[in-house]
This record gives C-alpha cells, sequence and structure tokens, in this order.
C-alpha cells in the first residue's frame, strides 16, 4: 500500500486516531514519572491538550491540510497544560505553520513540517533538555528528513519516523540519568510515541488494540467541571456580564467590505461589550468568547465581516444560581463586584488546596486558579484568569514548575501587559507575593519579587506510589518521603518522624522563620507534635501555622 499525498481530511484522522490512543494510554505514561510521588500527571497533560486540539480539528475537516493544521494548532494552544503539553502544542504549532499554505502535502513536505515543529519546540523552552520528549521530535523529525530525500511513500515515512521514535526513547535513560536511576524512559517522549502510533495506524488502515490501561475519556468531564467552578466564587447578583457568548464568523469577500478585517480592532471593537473576551483569526474565520449583557450587538458587530456560524449563547446567571450549591471553586477571585474601571495592578497564583487559596488571597492575590499536581490549569484557564482581575498589568505565580510554561504561553496570547513571576512551590509564591509593592513600578516589583523567590526554603512531605531507588535511596511504595528544593532527601514509615528528620536538614543557624501548611492527610494531633519538636529543638525559630487543606502533601514547610 502507497500514499504519496497527504490532505486534510486524512491527516484529519490521523490527528484523531493519535489523540485517542494517547488517551488510552495516559495512565501508562502517568506511571513514568521519575519521582515516585503521587503527581505523575505527564499522560495526563498530554491527553488534555491532545484531545483540545483533536477537537478542534473535529469541527474543522476539511480538504486543506493547512487549514487543518491551523485548527490543531489553535485547539492545541489554548488547551495546552503543564510542561510536557505546552512543547506538544510547539510541537505541533511549528509543523502546522510550515503547511498553512498548502492544500496537500508529500513525503518531503511532511518531514520539513515535523523538522519546523522542533525547530520551534526547542525556540520555546528556555533551556532544553536533552533526553526528554523535545529529543525524541527532534531525532524522529531528522530521520523523517533523511528517509523523504529518496521515500515518496508516507506509510514508509511514518513507519521510520515511529521506528526513531521508538529508539529515541529507548536512549532517553543515557542523557538523563535519574531516568536510567529509576529505571523509566522520559514519559513526554513516551507520550508523543503514542502519538505517532495513532498516526501510522490510520495511515495503514490498520486498528489499535485496546490498551489494558484504558484512560477514562477526561474532556466532557474538565469542560464541565471547568464551566461550574469558574462561576461559583461570585453571587449570581454580583455578574456584571450575563451572557456567555461564543460565535464564530466566516470571512465575505474584502472586496464586500467597507473596511478590511483587523484582528486587533476588531477585538478592541469587542471589547466594548464585556470581558472574559477571545478573539482568535486565521485567514477564513474569526472564533470569538465574550461575557456580555448585550450578546446580540455581538453578533451584529461580527456579522460586518462575515456569516455567523457555531453561534451559542448561554445565561450564566440562571447556570451560577442553579450550579454554586455544593461546588468547589476552581477559580477564586476577589470577594467584590468587578470595578467598572482597569486597577493599575493583578496578580493571579495558582494553589492546590482551598486553605492555601484563601491565605493567597489574604496576602495580596486578585484571583487564585486551584490546580497544581493532579490537574495543571491549562493556557485558556490562566488566560481567562488574566481577564477576571481586571488589570492593567498582571503578574503570574505558577507555584509549580510544570505550570509555568503554560503561564508563559498564556502570557503570549493575552492583550494585557502580563509578567510570569516563575515561582516552582507555594512558599516560593507566598514569598514573591509579599514583597510585591503597589506603589512600586513594573521593573521594580518584577525585580523583587523575582528575588524573593531564592529567600525561601521549601521542604514538603508526601508518600511514595511505587518502590524505587533514587538519589541513593530505596523506597518502598506507600513510605513517607521528605524533599527538600526539588530533592527526596528522606524516607521513613511515619509522616511525623520523616517531617523531624526533614526539617532537621533544613533548619539551619540563619532560620528565623518556618511556616507551617497542614495537609488533608496530618491531623492536629502530627502537627502538636510537630510543633513541640520545633519549639523544644529550635527555641528561636518563630512559627507560623496555617491549614493548607492541600491534597497529596501532608506538610509543606516554608523556610526563612
Amino acid at each position: 500500500m502507497s500514499i504519496n499525498v497527504l490532505d486534510g481530511k486524512l491527516f484529519a484522522e490521523m490527528v484523531i486516531k493519535g489523540a485517542n490512543h494517547l488517551s488510552s494510554n495516559a495512565k501508562f505514561v502517568d506511571s513514568l514519572n521519575v519521582f515516585p510521588v503521587p503527581d505523575g500527571d505527564t499522560g495526563t497533560n498530554m491527553n488534555l491538550s491532545m484531545t483540545s486540539g483533536a477537537k478542534e480539528v473535529k469541527n474543522n475537516v476539511q480538504g486543506h491540510i493547512g487549514k487543518v493544521g491551523l485548527a490543531l494548532s489553535k485547539g492545541l494552544l489554548m488547551g495546552a497544560r503543564g510542561n510536557s503539553g505546552v512543547i506538544l502544542s510547539q510541537l505541533f504549532r511549528g509543523f502546522s505553520k510550515a503547511i498553512e499554505q498548502k492544500a496537500e502535502i508529500n513525503s518531503k513536505e511532511f518531514a520539513a513540517a515535523l523538522q519546523s515543529g522542533v525547530e520551534t519546540a526547542y525556540k520555546a523552552v528556555m533551556k532544553p533538555v536533552e533526553g526528554t520528549i523535545l529529543t525524541v521530535a527532534k531525532d524522529s523529525a531528522r530521520r523523517a528528513v533523511q528517509v523523504a530525500k529518496n521515500e515518496d511513500n508516507l506509510i514508509a515515512l511514518m513507519e521510520e519516523v515511529l521506528k526513531e521514535a521508538k529508539a529515541s526513547l529507548n536512549r532517553t535513560p543515557d542523557l538523563l540519568p535519574v531516568l536510567k536511576e529509576v529505571g523509566v524512559v522520559d514519559s513526554g517522549g513516551q507520550g508523543l510515541v503514542f502519538v505517532y502510533e495513532g498516526f501510522l495506524s490510520e495511515l495503514k488502515g490498520e486498528a489499535l488494540p485496546d490498551s489494558p490501561t484504558a484512560f477514562p475519556k477526561m474532556e466532557d468531564l474538565v469542560s464541565a467541571e471547568h464551566h461550574k467552578n469558574v462561576h461559583s466564587f461570585m453571587n449570581t447578583e454580583d455578574i456584571e456580564f450575563g451572557y456567555c457568548t461564543e460565535f464564530m464568523v466566516k470571512f465575505e469577500s474584502t472586496k464586500l467590505l467597507k473596511n478590511p478585517f483587523s484582528e486587533e480592532s476588531f477585538r478592541q471593537d469587542l471589547s466594548k461589550y464585556g470581558d472574559s473576551l477571545l478573539v482568535i483569526a486565521d485567514e477564513e474565520l474569526v472564533k470569538v468568547h465574550i461575557h456580555s449583557e448585550q450578546p446580540g450587538e455581538c453578533l451584529t458587530y461580527g456579522q460586518r465581516y462575515g456569516s455567523l456560524i457555531n453561534m451559542k449563547i448561554e445565561n450564566m446567571r440562571q447556570q451560577h444560581s442553579n450550579l454554586v450549591d455544593g461546588t468547589e471553586t476552581k477559580l477564586v477571585s476577589e470577594n467584590e463586584s468587578k470595578p467598572k474601571q482597569l486597577k493599575e495592578y493583578g496578580i493571579v497564583t495558582v494553589s492546590m488546596g482551598s486553605g492555601i487559596a484563601d491565605l493567597f488571597r489574604s496576602i495580596g492575590a486578585h484571583a487564585v486558579i486551584e490546580g497544581g499536581q493532579t490537574m495543571n490549569p491549562s493556557t485558556e484557564d490562566i488566560v481567562k484568569a488574566i481577564q477576571e482581575v481586571n488589570a492593567k498589568k498582571v503578574f503570574i505565580l505558577p507555584n509549580n514548575k510544570n505550570i509555568i510554561m503554560a503561564a508563559q504561553q498564556a502570557a503570549e496570547v493575552s492583550n494585557q501587559e502580563v509578567i510570569v513571576i516563575p515561582s516552582k512551590t507555594v512558599p516560593q509564591g507566598m514569598s514573591a507575593l509579599l514583597a510585591f509593592n503597589p506603589s512600586a513600578n513594573l521593573e521594580q516589583n518584577k525585580e523583587n519579587m523575582s528575588t524573593a523567590l531564592q529567600q525561601v526554603k521549601t521542604g514538603q512531605v508526601t508518600f511514595a506510589v511505587r518502590d524505587t531507588s533514587i538519589d541513593g535511596l530505596e523506597i518502598e511504595k506507600d513510605d513517607f518521603m521528605g524533599i527538600a528544593e526539588g530533592k527526596i532527601i528522606v524516607k521513613n514509615k511515619d509522616k511525623v518522624q520523616l517531617a523531624k528528620d526533614l526539617l532537621a536538614k533544613m533548619i539551619d543557624a540563619d532560620t528565623e522563620i518556618l511556616t507551617i501548611l497542614k495537609g488533608e492527610d496530618a491531623s492536629e494531633e502530627d502537627v502538636e507534635n510537630i510543633v513541640r519538636f520545633i519549639e523544644e529543638e529550635y527555641d528561636e525559630v518563630e512559627i507560623e501555622l496555617h491549614n493548607g487543606e492541600q491534597p497529596l502533601y501532608a506538610f509543606i514547610f516554608a523556610i526563612e
């Protein structure tokens, strides 16, 4: 069998097959997390990101492969979660850019597009690390370019791409010693291999076997939960713009328009009708999401440029009154009506646990996205939070190393001036937020908040989800582990003793303040035991105690 030309319809089926195959194996990808902590979410992040891309493709299936690629890029961009999801979105952003003007492509163009994706992804990462999904993508793209010189059959080419991707994946432990130490391959690279397996399966017309590690389809659940939770931070009467309005405009010939379409002008004009505005345009259409009190006026304005399609208007006040009771707040905003005028500064932060969210609000955060280890917020989640704070300049505190890239991507697509302070832990985020001065200018705040990250040490107490050997420690499933600045340094069967051992290694002569964030799995007796230990052994250290209610981590310690 030979396929020498790839059009949009076949490519769309490849994308959908790749997304489904990744979804079926997402749990397996999660299990490859290097640390045995309960936050192995690479598979979850890649699955939700790819699902978002595939959903956009399903809505835009057509023969022109460039248009399908653009839909994939858009869906991935806004759905990207975690570092792995952002990198995946950048790989296909570069791929799609390379083919955007083409109705169909051959093997050489397919290979060149893969290479373009690699170049885009490497540019998007501040410090690329080899032995990761980047390496797998790079090696397989290089092989594609080599093979395409003498091979016209796309099936044969994809077979070589997949073969090299698997070989590169198997080499990742040789490039990252920690992978070899733990005995796993790179999880992101494995996720990409599953996508490529789906691509090849569709090209060959073969069915993929059901995965024994089948992962539940989460896209409907996630979107429904998000839709519920973003409205539960306010009273129904506080909703200023009551209609969630979504529509697309299919452009008419520019010859029929009095004014040529400008995405910037279009966005600026629509912003007068409401908030939470998202505008994404290409050569054929523009997609709009807006919260407005006059949805009809939004539609009328859009109609100036063409035909309205895919319209959806929902009454958020009615939804809010139906949904708010008994739901958990995912996006927690200031307990006040939205101001009419933009404030100078806004701060968006990410937290896990309602207690930590309350703590962030109490020290100055304007919006808190609840997420973290097991469910990283997407680019779109962060963009919406940026809009909710209603400020000219917005600082984002990700508080998790796996959310920083999504935050940076959100900053790029936002209309506001956004600065990402790369906080990797909750204590770092707290320290940065306390360093914020509303009277200082943007650069001073950026410098002060970034410097504050280095002035606090983070300790965490969690449990092992599997047996492993790492950094010289033999860890058994369900052992408690003490993590200092991202490195596992102690283990114990008893979490309180483990906490004492961890603190003994982290507290030094310069320590002045210890902040304890109590998690869901810690008891008051556990806390009292630890506090008594500190008072007896380190009587000069001031103790601050907060009920963080965070999952997964029995204790989080901020040491200053």
